[in-house]
């Protein structure tokens, strides 16, 4: 109704939300349930990667809609009712505030809320900008700046899908977890008293929160191979924030391991 092409990728952005704000408490619920299949070991707890794999896909295609749109309206940007962005803007503005005080805590733990953080983050300031728009056509008398605005939305909006869609590539791609490096790993478990060689050291996500551990730990000849375990397990969780370790201890000389192609 009010031709704003500003207005539309916002709106277009917040219509997104719902469905990734629905997929991600889905996802939530998914994830708490027990396995009754016995073919889950890790339980369902990825479902909320999947979730904002799919916030990233939906950020992506609103940005690259309005970006073509935007173009195809430079040189003849049709006339747009200000008042109505200012209006609209305005109101959306307030429940993207309150939505985003609602999120802001659980985004610091759950990669699932940090997408539908962002999302909100992104609609606020589409709320901003369309208002700021409506403004500036209203001063100038110009409606070109609608379609300005509604540019640099979907370039920030594209801009919080790369980052987020990296941290999901990240997860799904089993990288080690962001801000370990597995070589001081490696060196912090071969210093545990009685360790002779640490190899076949993984690393990984499962899901916010989650990480994940294993090693095999060649023992030194003599040594409690459960003292090495404890002292092992103690590392991870202590220094890494790794509580799930699945650690092997090996004697000295054992060689099993060398025959593994990859």
């Amino acid at each position: 109704m009010s031709g704003s092409l500003a207005l539309l990728s916002d709106a277009g952005h917040m219509a997104a939300d719902v469905v990734v704000l629905g997929a991600a408490l889905l996802a939530t619920r998914i994830a708490s349930r027990p396995d009754s299949t016995g073919r889950r070991t890790y339980g369902s707890y990825r479902a909320e990667v999947f979730a904002s794999a799919l916030a990233v896909l939906a950020m992506l295609a609103v940005g690259v809609y309005v970006v073509v749109e935007a173009i195809s309206r430079l040189g003849d940007a049709p006339e747009v009712a200000s008042g109505a962005m200012l209006a609209v803007g305005f109101a959306g503005l307030v429940i993207n505030i309150i939505s985003m005080l609602l999120l802001r805590s659980g985004a610091k733990d759950s990669l699932n809320v940090k997408g539908a953080y962002y999302e909100v983050i992104a609609d606020a300031a589409g709320s901003v900008g369309v208002m700021v728009a409506g403004v500036l056509i209203i001063l100038t008398g110009q409606p070109i700046w609608d379609v300005v605005v509604a540019a640099l939305i979907a370039v920030f909006v594209i801009i919080r899908a790369v980052v987020l869609g990296r941290q999901v590539i990240a997860v799904l791609g089993q990288h080690a977890p962001e801000g370990v490096d597995p070589e001081d790993v490696a060196g912090d478990l071969d210093a545990v008293e009685g360790v002779e060689e640490v190899h076949d050291l993984h690393l990984w996500t499962l899901t916010s929160g989650m990480n994940v551990a294993t090693a095999h730990l060649v023992a030194d000849q003599g040594a409690d191979h459960g003292a090495v375990l404890a002292g092992a397990r103690r590392v991870l969780r202590d220094r890494y924030g790794i509580a799930h370790a699945t650690l092997q201890v090996e004697g000295a000389g054992s060689d099993g391991c060398h025959d593994l192609s990859w």
